[in-house]
């Protein structure tokens, strides 16, 4: 009678009983698909949700069913959202944050109080509606943003029990200690509020077991994010080194009606210089909103937009923005004001990044330098932080199936066949370019660099070079005009 194990399983070497023995190898794959890079991370405020839990969501009418209408105050997460969706962002993860204050909705019928899941102050439009039915009686919760429930019982505990059952459910019912009769009657929930402003510390969150604020990112799959509406400098360093450590290019900004001279001063005494911060110049901007009307907002959530709408490979710089009406230094009133060339020098220099109207490209908003904030030359364009996260993360998510293989050359081959194959991919869609007919990249992994000194060890190493493509910064046309010019053209003359 034949035989049927799994590959791997059957130790070939040591049979002793004739017979067919059939073994069945899994398909073997060679391809490494790539990481997400449009994914942005949005920390903020906001009148309903979870407080501390990161949400997906894919755009405006998912926020509002999440966490309610936005509201009129800077660091509100459904502005930012709304603005990076208008930069053509689809993707995105919010994370809620409180200052403790916030208290939820709540009302009573009969005795019993019917109290909001969620603190803040979009829980005041709950109505809870109790009507009786042919079986018994119904618990109707709705909410114009939220949705709707309904819930059956014959009595008051039957209710409660299909209330928490419901994980969705917008409501909790607390029985007292004598629960009443069941009767038809409604109430509308009220005092809900959403607390004061987080502070910076609120924001940044804790990194335990329990994450909160930024740290509720963690492992998220973002590669951009921001805390919006947060301008505090200390907190700059904190945004450094989370966004070093989980390959997320973070946008943080200055504080509004900022000076050039203040803004330098300020960045060099927090110790900011690292590829993984783009800090934005504290001129805020000028955003109708369809809900609070004309505001001022945080530079962020346009560069953060613009930023994961982009391919990793591209750079902010010259990219036209969308829904921009004005800002603090051009003002409302289509000023002439401009940022002149001192001035730009400046924050370039200092590595600190600016929304402004001119572009090089024309009157329209835009990023104006593209720059992250380290002083080094090499690594202070958005393209290398955000191809850096994008190629690591890819390869983080993929290469681990090869831990535990048996180390021969196979092993070899096959490792570096899976790196060669996804960087022929980034080369074949233009994330990576040749230039002067040379590959971008080469892959090491073979007995030159994995001695059996280091193999019986256990260890195996693959060395992988990446050439990026630059970013075309400054564009010099040389013009040589005149009547004593001479011409050469390879086409010859005209006629």
């Amino acid at each position: 009678m034949s035989l049927v194990y799994q590959a791997g399983t059957l130790n070939t070497t040591a049979l002793t009983v004739p017979n067919l023995y059939v073994q069945i190898a899994q398909p073997q794959t060679l391809a490494l698909a790539g990481a997400s890079s449009s994914q942005l991370g949005v920390v903020g405020t906001a009148g309903w949700g979870p407080v501390g839990m990161p949400l997906p969501i894919g755009g405006m009418s998912d926020y509002v069913a999440a966490f309610g209408a936005k509201q009129n105050r800077t660091t509100d997460a459904g502005l930012a959202v709304n603005i990076a969706v208008m930069q053509e962002a689809s993707s995105f993860v919010v994370v809620r944050v409180t200052d403790g204050t916030d208290v939820a909705a709540s009302g009573t019928i009969d005795g019993v109080e019917i109290q909001a899941v969620h603190t803040g102050s979009v829980g005041n439009g709950i109505v809870a509606a109790v009507t009786a039915t042919g079986s018994g009686y119904g618990l109707a919760v709705t909410h114009a943003d939220l949705g709707a429930a309904t819930y059956a019982g014959a009595d008051w505990s039957a209710i409660a029990a299909a209330v928490a059952q419901d994980l969705n459910a917008l409501v909790k019912v607390a029985l007292p200690e004598t629960v009443p009769a069941v009767a038809a009657a409604n109430v509308t929930l009220s005092g809900g509020t959403d607390g004061g402003v987080p502070t910076t510390a609120q924001f940044i969150g804790q990194d335990s077991t329990v994450r909160t604020g930024m740290y509720a990112l963690r492992g998220q799959g973002c590669a951009v994010a921001l805390l919006h509406g947060v301008t505090d400098s200390t907190s700059y360093t904190a945004q450094a080194a989370f966004g070093t450590s989980e390959g997320i290019y973070m946008v943080a900004a200055g504080p509004t009606s900022d000076t050039v001279t203040n803004a330098i001063s300020v960045k060099a005494a927090c110790g900011l210089d690292a590829s993984s911060v783009k800090l934005m110049f504290g001129d805020w901007l000028w955003w109708n909103d369809d809900t609070n009307g004309m505001m001022l907002v945080s530079p962020q959530a346009f560069a953060g937009g613009k930023l994961v709408a982009l391919s990793p490979e591209q750079s902010s710089l010259n990219k036209a923005l969308s829904g921009v009406v004005g800002s603090q230094k051009a003002g409302l009133t289509g000023s002439s004001a401009t940022y002149s060339a001192a001035e730009l020098s400046a924050l370039f220099t200092a590595g600190i990044d600016v929304i402004c109207n001119p572009a090089p490209g024309g009157t329209y908003w835009a990023v104006r330098c593209g720059h992250n904030s380290s002083s080094k030359s090499t690594m202070n364009g958005d393209n290398y932080t955000r191809l850096t996260n994008y190629i690591a993360a890819s390869l983080a998510g993929g290469m681990g199936s090869y831990v535990g293989e048996v180390i021969n050359d196979t092993l070899f081959s096959d490792i570096r066949s899976t790196l060669l194959g996804f960087l022929s991919s980034l080369l074949s869609q233009g994330i990576l370019g040749v230039q002067n007919g040379e590959l971008p990249y080469s892959v090491v992994c073979d007995s030159s660099n994995n001695p059996q000194s280091r193999t019986a060890l256990g260890y195996v190493q693959a060395d992988v070079a990446v050439r990026y493509q630059g970013i075309n910064e400054k564009f010099i046309v040389n013009l040589q005009g005149g009547a004593s010019v001479t011409v050469s053209s390879a086409s010859g003359s005209i006629g």
